[in-house]
């Protein structure tokens, strides 16, 4: 009985066997940047045990021009959802074509970007990677990269964001002018831009010569971060007059868990949030934040990944100026 023919060897089989992603194995059977030299010889070795050929036909349909722009997002993020709906709209308008990757669960950005460079995306839109700077690294020497809302430095990459210390510094002076000298700042623990706008806090309580009232009170992302944030808070020791979160959602749950102890905002502790997000009116206040323009980053962000795919730009960073958007969770220090 004659036997079938064998199944041709894919660069996956070689990722799987030689433990890495599928965008490193790339790296390394291009002779592309990125990899290290260990890496390089597992890779290698495995995919000459296996017999892999590149498929020339394949190669050939992926060098076409797809006109597709990938981005990665965070699901349950709603700021991140913005940002989509503006790129939506820029790409609309402009004719091209965006496919989304989610980042939840078990799917992080790493494995998100995996899924859009086998789409054949011709660049990459990362809102608020997680990634750290040697797979981003690698990402960039792949396909061109626009990372969104996030500092960062990394070669081959673009950056759109917010000066998020900028922004803090702004929380702080609206705050000061009402009055308050016990400011506490809530963090975004270890999310994109925490550190950014936690070292912001710092400095503008120093250049009000409040650093001996500065506190930093560990948060998170998320409205239950925030209430017990709060709860954090309500057990240290005397009560702030005001408070600045790492972002709305966390903001929310702060105000939860001060009026869940019979704590008014703001007649008691203003709260301000970061992001301005779609459902500032969510909360039990109307929120005091500061805006991040996530349609003018939007139309940023796409503009450099359709100029970078085309080969019409380097690598640039791009820091919008953000602003105070006052509603009703601030209000004048009560004497």
């Amino acid at each position: 009985m004659a036997r079938g023919r064998s199944k041709r060897v894919t660069l996956l089989d070689v990722a799987k066997e030689a433990n890495c992603s599928v965008s490193l194995a790339s790296i390394v059977m291009r002779d592309a940047t990125g990899a290290s030299e260990e890496t390089r010889r597992r890779v290698k070795a495995v995919a000459t045990r296996l017999g892999y050929r590149p498929d020339q036909r394949a190669r050939a349909l992926r060098s076409a021009r797809s006109g597709l722009i990938g981005v990665t997002f965070g699901v349950h993020q709603p700021f991140h959802a913005e940002i989509v709906d503006g790129l939506y709209s820029a790409a609309e308008s402009g004719g091209h074509e965006l496919v989304l990757s989610a980042v939840v669960g078990g799917v992080d950005d790493r494995r998100a970007a995996e899924t859009l460079l086998r789409d054949r995306c011709e660049a990459l839109i990362m809102i608020a990677p997680s990634l750290g700077m040697g797979r981003l690294r690698v990402l960039a020497d792949e396909v061109p990269i626009v990372a969104v809302a996030r500092p960062l430095s990394c070669p081959g990459v673009d950056v759109v964001r917010i000066d998020d210390q900028g922004g803090i510094v702004m929380a702080v002076d609206h705050l000061v002018s009402l009055g308050h000298r016990r400011i506490m700042h809530v963090d975004g623990g270890t999310a994109p831009s925490s550190s950014e706008r936690r070292d912001g806090y710092l400095k503008a309580m120093e250049v009000h010569d409040l650093h001996e009232e500065a506190v930093v009170i560990p948060g998170g992302l998320e409205q239950s971060h925030g209430v017990h944030a709060a709860e954090a808070i309500l057990a240290g020791g005397p009560l702030p007059t005001a408070i600045t979160a790492f972002n709305d959602r966390l903001a929310f749950g702060i105000i939860q868990g001060l009026f869940m102890a019979g704590i008014n905002v703001p007649e008691q502790v203003s709260v301000v949030g970061f992001d301005n997000a779609r459902r500032h009116d969510a909360g039990l206040v109307p929120l005091t934040t500061i805006d991040q323009n996530p349609s003018l980053m939007a139309q940023l962000a796409l503009e450099r990944a359709v100029g970078r795919a085309a080969d019409r730009y380097l690598p640039t960073q791009q820091v919008l100026v953000p602003h105070l958007v006052e509603r009703a969770s601030t209000s004048f220090v009560s004497s």
